[in-house]
């Protein structure tokens, strides 16, 4: 991920902990990765090992959220959305996608095997592509207040 913008978050997070995870480990995320069947995205992982789950304009959760975020980690969240999604259109690209966050109604947001960012829209049975990467989804959602 871009510096400046790594740096934007991190300034932001000072200034807000109660939004600031605990960095993940190389072993968490070897575990997750083992776990999940899936290989995380590059962008997700450099973010989580440095903020943890935290606030970035959306929630974007990974092992130990900030404490104004929930406890739900990416294995709750991914299995809890392969079960829900189980034997729909959408369960072979889910069972190959990472859910990170929700957009507070119940629709999860993932990265999916292509790197983009997708919200998966479970009483339409429709989805939609959010961004082009994680990158670039945190870009877009990020502004400080």
């Amino acid at each position: 991920m871009k510096e400046e913008l790594m740096k934007r978050i991190e300034c932001f997070l000072e200034k807000h902990p109660e939004l600031k995870g605990v960095p993940a480990t190389l072993n968490e995320i070897a575990k997750a990765e083992e776990e999940l069947q899936i290989k995380l995205d590059d962008d997700y992982k450099e973010f989580i090992k440095r903020f943890g789950g935290s606030y970035a304009g959306i929630a974007i959760h990974a092992f130990a959220n900030g404490s104004s975020m929930g406890n739900e980690t990416i294995i709750n969240l991914t299995n809890w959305c392969r079960e829900s999604f189980e034997g729909d259109e959408f369960s072979p690209e889910i069972n190959k996608s990472l859910i990170f966050s929700d957009d507070g109604s119940g629709n999860p947001i993932a990265i999916n095997a292509n790197g983009e960012v997708v919200i998966y829209y479970h009483d339409l049975g429709e989805k939609e592509i959010l961004s082009k990467s994680f990158e670039s989804f945190v870009e877009e959602n990020f502004a400080e207040w």
